[in-house]
């Protein structure tokens, strides 16, 4: 019988880790978007400064908002990660934990979406730098 109850509760603290685990994984996506956006903010300023023109620097400002938007929506999975994680315990299978885990779904979604935008926003101004010094070669 005491055998039983140790499998019964080792069962039930792998149920409840894994109930936390789906936001912990979206959580830890989130972060690595925020990463490539942060990166592809860091290039496109790169772009900027090696050819300075209202383009490079457009691009390379959105890029800025991007990656500033991708580290918020990190920030917000992290935040529900630790809510669905300190909920899961006492109420695995409420809404407000299944709520806690969505919520930290769509945050990294929405920062792979900013890390997108900031990876495109690099290439413009990456190519607005290249056009850049190509128009001053030209003597345009």
């Amino acid at each position: 019988m005491n055998l039983m109850r140790t499998l019964l509760a080792a069962a039930l603290i792998a149920v409840l880790g894994a109930c936390s685990n789906s936001a912990q994984d979206s959580a830890q996506e989130a972060q690595k978007s925020a990463d490539v956006a942060q990166q592809a903010s860091d290039q496109a300023q790169q772009a900027a400064a090696s050819a300075p023109t209202a383009t490079t620097q457009q691009a390379a400002d959105q890029a800025k908002t991007s990656s500033d938007a991708a580290g918020q929506a990190a920030d917000q999975a992290q935040q529900a990660a630790a809510a669905a994680s300190s909920q899961a315990p006492a109420n695995s299978g409420t809404a407000a934990t299944s709520m806690a885990k969505e919520a930290a779904s769509n945050a990294a979604s929405q920062a792979d979406k900013a890390a997108d935008a900031a990876k495109d926003a690099a290439s413009n101004a990456k190519d607005a730098a290249k056009d850049a010094k190509k128009d001053g070669s030209n003597g345009n």
